[in-house]
């Protein structure tokens, strides 16, 4: 077990594994605790000093920025906006990704210009070490004035109020502060609005899809390759001089891929009795390259957005200043998340069309890859499997970020229905493990038809450690439980 810093200089995009691995804990740097200090002060000394009204600090909310709040009823007014905005529904979100949005929170207030006391964000840091991990809806954010609804049910067990999920069942928040001698924090000016804006929700939904889309762009390139192999694929589409005169990065970084993975196999290099590859082959390089440019850019987005300050209003204590402004609005991680559904449904849309041209008898592969064709179906129906969640997928990429809709009396009038996005992209990255699991299991029973030759040595390990765990089909079987150990096998790969 190790603890992990939370600093004024952010979160390495590439160390949020490490930080997130079970047992690891986060702490707050010192400069972290002066900053706050310095914020919080800072706005307490402004309200002795002056009365002018400031937003959300003692005027209400949305519509209601032009009711003015007394100064005894500030703390009672920020509790009641908790409360209030907890209005999620749907699904609970997963543990996983509630912890992820309690790590972005505290990263986010961390900075001082949020202007919350230090012991709210301490019990978050809590709450975050002894895996108290509020119930959080994935239903209720428009992506707007941050994510209102989620966040007020990640903040609702710092009043007592709520459920969490804690040693692995949903109970009362106020159970689990008993049980562990935490007093519920009392909200001072401002630190529920602090609490509640911001686009954590659409971060952490956002961060998890990219993480998983990493891995998910490498077992795509490997398992197409499995299936080029099997297919008795041609190399030349992976030579580097086709992809130096048009030298987009990731058409480059996949043909170079393809290169390494068949390396010193004798299928790839044996005399082919085609002279070119259907598209689903010829044109890996550049559709998955393609898909790869664009996890690129969504992870660009997605460093910056968890390294920044998106409540509102904002405190700057150097300069003197109280701004209010639209750090909260999630369009760019709108776009950047709808953007990155369709990169990953294009990989699984390239996947299904090689497990389809696999099946079909062609290159010396019987039919549906059953070796008595017509008492057994072999691979006939998993194909289908992936074709309906293809089709799924691409239902799902309709962009959430091109809509809006009107909110708080018109005040709110534009709102990037981020958390849509953020929701139907995770969506889209489990159907993908599903889509590339169904290749999988297609492609290595097809590659056996070319045995006695062998394929590289990254590769033939690949196809052996993927046996251990899912044998050969000899005759029709029940292929759901092929389907759920192929994406056991890919989870954990």
């Amino acid at each position: 077990m190790s603890t992990y810093k939370i600093t004024l200089a952010g979160i390495e995009f590439d160390k949020l594994p490490e930080i997130l691995a079970k047992g690891n804990q986060i702490s707050l740097g010192d400069e972290v605790k002066k900053s706050v200090k310095k914020g919080r002060d800072y706005l307490d000394r402004k309200l002795k000093e002056n009365a002018d009204p400031v937003y959300g600090i003692n005027t209400g909310f949305g519509a209601l920025y032009n009711r003015i709040i007394s100064e005894k009823d500030l703390a009672e007014l920020q509790r009641n906006l908790v409360m209030s905005h907890a209005c999620g529904t749907g699904e609970m979100l997963p543990a996983d990704i509630v912890k992820l949005m309690l790590l972005l929170k505290i990263q986010s207030l961390a900075a001082g210009n949020s202007a919350v006391q230090l012991p709210t964000i301490q019990r978050l840091v809590d709450m975050y070490n002894q895996d108290v991990l509020p119930v959080v809806y994935t239903q209720g954010s428009l992506g707007a004035s941050g994510d209102l609804a989620p966040l007020a049910h990640l903040s609702l067990p710092l009043i007592g109020e709520g459920e969490v999920l804690y040693e692995g069942k949903a109970v009362l928040s106020a159970k689990v502060l008993k049980k562990l001698g935490w007093k519920p924090i009392e909200l001072h000016s401002k630190e529920g609005l602090a609490l509640l804006n911001g686009t954590q929700f659409m971060s952490a939904c956002g961060v998890h899809s990219l993480l998983g889309a990493y891995r998910l762009c490498s077992l795509a390139d490997k398992i197409a390759a499995v299936s080029l192999e099997a297919f008795d694929g041609r190399p030349e589409p992976f030579d580097a001089l086709i992809h130096k005169v048009r030298p987009h990065q990731g058409q480059m970084d996949v043909a170079e891929n393809f290169r390494n993975l068949l390396k010193g196999s004798e299928i790839i290099r044996r005399k082919k009795q085609h002279v070119q590859d259907p598209y689903s082959f010829r044109c890996i390089p550049q559709v998955h390259g393609a898909s790869r440019d664009a996890v690129n850019y969504a992870g660009m987005v997605m460093h910056t957005e968890i390294n920044s300050v998106t409540d509102n209003p904002t405190v700057f204590p150097d300069e003197d200043k109280i701004i209010s402004g639209g750090n909260f609005h999630g369009q760019p991680l709108a776009l950047a998340m709808d953007f990155l559904a369709i990169a990953l449904s294009e990989l699984g849309n390239i996947s299904e069309r090689r497990t389809y041209q696999l099946i079909s008898g062609q290159r010396g592969l019987p039919p549906f890859l059953a070796d008595d064709p017509g008492l057994h179906s072999g691979f006939m129906i998993p194909q289908y499997t992936a074709a309906s969640v293809v089709s799924q997928n691409k239902q799902l990429c309709t962009p959430a970020s091109v809509d809006s809709i009107v909110s708080s009396n018109g005040q709110e009038d534009h709102v990037s229905m981020g958390a849509n996005s953020a929701v139907k992209l995770l969506k889209v990255c489990d159907n993908l493990v599903t889509i590339l699991a169904i290749e999988m299991m297609t492609a290595v029973q097809a590659f056996e038809y070319r045995r006695p030759l062998k394929s590289s040595s990254v590769l033939e390990k690949f196809i052996s450690d993927y046996r251990k765990k899912v044998t050969r089909l000899d005759k029709d079987r029940i292929l759901h439980n092929d389907i759920v150990k192929s994406r056991e096998f890919l989870l954990t790969n």
